[in-house]
């Protein structure tokens, strides 16, 4: 019986290291420029394995060394403008869901700032292999529109759940 068990451990253990190490990693969450979709001092288990897409919540390492975490708003060869709080996307508005109850608290004033690409980082589309990314909480969020783009090989992973504080617990979205 015994045998059995440390045969276990032993199968599983490396299993679990490689699992945690390399596929679902732990992240904190530091600041509060992605409330409230993300609380500072949540943990997340991010992955670094499946496609990023709009809207994603990704990690990543900024040019200035430090790691943030923040949503995909453009992707390669996307045209990205706001203006009066509408996103465009290549010219066409796109909603963006995940802001809807932000904005109804707040729409005594303007939550994104007027933007463009082309002013922003001097081109008309987001270049290849690159990301546009901006926090959720527009007007504390160090960004895309501080940093410029996020190169894809900046980027560690995807935020997937929220695991900690238990009462927070979620699929990120």
């Amino acid at each position: 019986m015994i045998w059995h068990w440390v045969k276990m451990l032993v199968i599983c253990i490396p299993f679990v290291v490689i699992l945690k190490a390399f596929i679902f990693i732990p992240v904190e969450v530091t600041g509060k420029s992605m409330s409230p979709t993300l609380k500072e001092n949540d943990f997340v288990i991010m992955e670094n394995f499946s496609e990023i897409d709009r809207f994603d919540i990704i990690v990543f390492t900024a040019p200035d060394g430090n790691t943030y975490i923040k949503r995909v708003i453009g992707l390669p060869g996307d045209r990205i403008e706001y203006e009066k709080d509408q996103l465009y996307v290549n010219g066409k508005p796109v909603e963006e869901p995940f802001l809807k109850d932000v904005k109804k608290k707040k729409n005594e004033y303007v939550f994104t700032t007027d933007l463009d690409t082309k002013e922003l980082i001097g081109q008309e589309k987001i270049p290849k292999d690159q990301y546009f990314v901006l926090g959720d909480n527009r007007r504390l969020s160090k960004d895309s529109r501080s940093f410029g783009t996020v190169k894809s090989t900046a980027i560690q992973g995807k935020a997937q759940i929220v695991y900690y504080p238990i009462f927070h617990s979620k699929i990120v979205k």
